[in-house]
Formats: structure tokens, sequence, C-alpha cells
């Protein structure tokens, strides 16, 4: 094992096991396809916040950001803030209408419900919307695995090779298993793990260090700003950083938590947990990252992502420490379940009845759910072992396209009757070519590419449904839909 330390290793093997347990806990009650994909639509509230905040944050919560503030400082922390009032945002004014109008639509997935919303007679936006998920969330995957090798490699002295494929397999095996229901059990113990580590560390490791005020020197030493608004920071980076935000209305893996809710007067509940959850979880790994700067200093090239790391080995002792170091394992894991499931619901319940021209039994929906987790864990596995990219480049490329590609068609579906399904189809195509272009000419250096992507898609919407008129049936679905919520609420 290198130079791992025995107790830190049997309290990742135990972590391990207890995630495969929820697999098979859940293998029984996921035989029919809205079972293994939506889990029948029974989550509760504190299932659902969890989910839905440990799917998103990733192992960007507890690598990527206190890294980012090591470096740079207070500025960095503009993302942060970003992706806050994103989530407060989705939660506020996509959750409970995308409830009831793909319940209403019967759409399992948010392809499914692009083509049942818009009407769309050739069933492109439901094909190319799946095409885009594939594509993104299998190099999106494949960034997890590459998290979780580095984690045991420098955990436990393990090959990398061989601890890409150890992670890989455990949660490979959950997700195959258990299905929707697995994965969002699983996230509310992973996301509960996070939440109390990135919380507990930094507050533990001020008592140990006697306050704050050597951070703060050690901060002027290196001429960083403690101020968001220092180090030569503009108004367009600080636009830049924020419009993290904006990919939050077009994440297929924290969407579907919205669609699987058991009702939506749990939803009120669940978004005070989440935005509770956000804004511990966010000021936790912001603390973590300044009081590294004068813990630890001189990291580059990458080694300052594993300041936490550094931290709770520091400061813990190998029993409590190997805890918090499995919510490392907790974040990663937590995301990449979520995204392999959503893929395999690509595959199963929007391109196969695209290809195959019929409609499958459920039983051979689940099998073909159950492959397809495998077939997308296998070319995500082929990519993480021979990627040279960052994990945090990956991340940020496909948040942006989803959010780019996918954002404005689930605002403008769920508050306008306008829409119709060649504006939407159109959105989508501009808003994803526009994040491509953006980020192979280098412009993404300047501006964040879901900026310009989400401003065209939304662009072309708007111009269209000028001059292109809605069918009158999907004008009354929408005002149906409308007067479903009252009557839920």
């Amino acid at each position: 094992m290198g130079n791992a330390n025995p107790v830190e290793f049997w309290i990742f093997v135990a972590y391990l096991g207890m995630m495969l347990a929820i697999g098979i806990k859940f293998y029984s009650k996921t035989e029919s396809i809205e079972g293994f994909l939506l889990g029948g639509r029974g989550l509760g509230s504190w299932v659902t916040a969890f989910s839905a905040q440990a799917s998103d944050m990733s192992g960007w919560l507890l690598m990527g950001l206190p890294g980012a503030i090591y470096l740079g400082g207070m500025p960095q922390l503009w993302i942060g803030i970003g992706l806050f009032i994103g989530t407060c945002l989705n939660w506020k004014f996509v959750a409970a209408r995308l409830r009831v109008y793909t319940e209403e639509t019967n759409s399992l997935t948010l392809s499914t419900f692009f083509k049942k919303r818009f009407k769309d007679p050739t069933g492109l936006t439901q094909t190319i919307s799946a095409l885009i998920i594939l594509i993104f969330f299998t190099v999106y995957s494949a960034s997890g695995m590459v998290a979780s090798g580095k984690l045991f490699q420098t955990m436990f002295g393990i090959d990398y090779t061989v601890a890409v494929l150890i992670g890989a397999a455990v949660i490979v095996s959950y997700t195959f298993l258990g299905g929707f229901l697995a994965v969002c059990w699983t996230d509310l113990i992973q996301g509960i793990l996070m939440v109390i580590a990135i919380t507990v560390v930094p507050v533990l490791s001020i008592i140990h260090m006697g306050g704050l005020s050597t951070t703060m020197d050690a901060m002027a030493s290196q001429n960083l700003s403690i101020s968001l608004f220092g180090g030569g920071i503009t108004g367009l980076t600080i636009f830049s950083a924020a419009a993290w935000g904006l990919g939050y209305f077009g994440q297929p893996h924290i969407l579907v938590r919205f669609m699987g809710i058991e009702n939506i007067k749990e939803i009120p509940k669940s978004m005070k947990i989440a935005i509770v959850w956000c804004l511990l979880s966010l000021t936790g790994a912001v603390m973590v990252g300044l009081l590294s700067i004068s813990l630890f200093p001189g990291l580059t090239g990458g080694s300052e992502e594993t300041v936490f790391i550094l931290m709770i080995r520091k400061f813990f002792p190998a029993w409590i420490g190997g805890v918090f170091l499995a919510a490392i394992l907790a974040a990663i894991m937590s995301t990449i379940d979520s995204q392999l499931l959503v893929c395999s619901s690509a595959l199963t319940e929007d391109l196969s009845r695209f290809f195959l021209k019929k409609e499958l039994s459920e039983k051979q929906s689940v099998v073909l759910g159950r492959v397809s987790v495998l077939v997308i864990a296998i070319i995500a596995l082929f990519i993480a072992l021979g990627n040279n990219s960052t994990v945090m480049g990956l991340v940020s490329y496909a948040w942006g396209g989803f959010g780019a590609a996918f954002g404005p068609l689930v605002l403008f579906g769920l508050y306008s009757k306008k829409i119709n399904w060649k504006s939407a189809l159109a959105g989508m195509l501009v808003g994803t070519i526009t994040v491509i272009i953006w980020k192979m000419t280098g412009l993404g250096d300047i501006l964040y590419e879901i900026v310009p992507g989400f401003f065209f898609n939304a662009l072309t919407i708007v111009i269209m449904d000028h001059f292109i008129q809605p069918e009158p049936d999907v004008v009354a679905d929408f005002e149906k839909m409308v007067e479903t919520i009252k009557e839920k609420s």
C-alpha cells in the first residue's frame, strides 16, 4: 500500500463496501424503467436536497475551489458566489414546474421532456439533446475517474491505472444494481459526509493554529488580496466567474432530482436544506484554501488541489482523518454515478426508441439501462486512462456546454407558452455550437463560454418565436401545467 496508513485504508474499504450494499439493497426496486431512472418519483425532501447538491459540487468543492483560493486569494470566490445564486434560483423557479410538467407529459428524461413539451413531430429535439448529453457526460465522467484515480494513488501509493479501475468498479457496481434510488441514497450519505468534513476541518484547524492572523500575514506577504475586488480583478472577470450560476438551469444530473421528488409540497423544505448545505460547504472550502496559504507555502502545478488532504493529515489522527478523507471520494463518486445514470437514460429512453423504431418492454428497458451504464463507463474509463487534460478544465467545458445548450430551453419551456419546437431546436444548436467555437478560438480565457452560448441560445428562441406561432395544444398544455401547480402547491 505504499505510504498508506492502515487505518485510513480500512476506513476506505468499509466506506466502499457500504456503497455497494446500498446498490444491492435497491436492486429489487428497479424492475421498471421508471424505478431504475427516477426511483418511481418517490424521493423525500432530505434525499432530494442532499442528492442534488452532492451530485452538483463533486470533487470541485473539496479540491478545486480550495486550490483556486490558495493560488489567487479571495477574488476566486466569485465562482462560488455565482454557484450559490444559481442554486437558489434553480430551486425557486425550476424545481416545482419541472416536477409537474415532466409527470404531466410522462417524461422520464430531460430529452423526452423537450420532445413532448414542444410537440416536436420529428423527434430531433430529443435525439440531438441526448447526443449532447452522451458526449459531454462521457468526458465529464472520465474527469471524475481521473480524480478518483489520483486520490487513491496519492493516499495509498497504488499504481494509477489500478487506482482508476478500483474507483470505477465500485461506482459502476452500485449504479448498475440499484439505479436512481441507489444513486440518490448514496448521495445522501456522501452529501452529509462532505458537509461535515468541509466545515469541521477548517474550524478545528483554526483552533490548532491559534487564529486567522497567520493566514492574513501570509496572504499579505504573497500579495494575495483579502478583498473580493482586489488583485487586479476586472468587472468582466467577476461577471465571467459568477456566470457559472447560469449552468444550473441546464444540468441534467441536477434537474433529474427535481423530477424524482415525491410531490411539489416537499420542494420548499428541500430548497431550504439545499441552500444551507451549499452555503456551509462553500464557506468551508474557502476557509480551507485561505488557511492553507500559511500552512503549506509554495504549492504549484496542480499540487495546490491537495491542500484539503494535507490539512486533514496534519491536524487529525488517522481514525478521524480517514473518515474526512473518504469525503473527498464521496464528492467524486456522487457526481460520476449521476452522470452515468443520465447517460444510461439517454441511451435507453431517447436514442434507442429513435433508432429501433419500437417500444421496449419494461424488462428490456431495464436491461438496456444497466448495459448502458457499463458501456458508458468503459468508454469513460479509456478516456481517463489516456487523458492528459485537467479535471477542472473538463468540468468547466461540460458545465458550460450543458448550461448553454439546455438552460434557455428549460426556462422558456417552463415559463413561456409561445415557444415552439423549431425555435427550441435552433436555440439548442446555436448555444452548443457557440460554446464549442468560443472555446476552440481561445475566447474562453477572456469570457467564460457559457455566457455567449446562453445568450445566443435565448436570443435565437426569442427571434424565432416572434415569427412562428406555437401549436394550440402546446399553449393548452402549458396553461394546464400552471393550473396543476396551483392545485398541488
